[in-house]
């Protein structure tokens, strides 16, 4: 993994916003395509794949129950 991706979910970051969630699937995009910035005849796929990381992303943290260390 990325040494430099950073964690969006609680209890490290109180909250998410969608510039953070859009930022960190562009990376993921990045990162498993190989491009920084598509070529245009590939834009559309790349643009297309960023939109459902971030709804995937979305609803996990949205999703996630982050337990609290103090509770038994």
């Amino acid at each position: 993994m990325c040494r430099s991706i950073k964690t969006l979910r609680e209890p490290y970051t109180p909250e998410v916003t969608d510039a953070d969630v859009r930022a960190a699937a562009l990376q993921y995009v990045r990162k498993i395509s190989g491009f920084r910035a598509p070529a245009a005849h590939n834009a559309e796929a790349f643009d297309a794949a960023v939109n459902a990381v971030a709804a995937a992303t979305r609803t996990l943290l949205d999703d996630l129950v982050v337990r609290s260390a103090r509770q038994a």
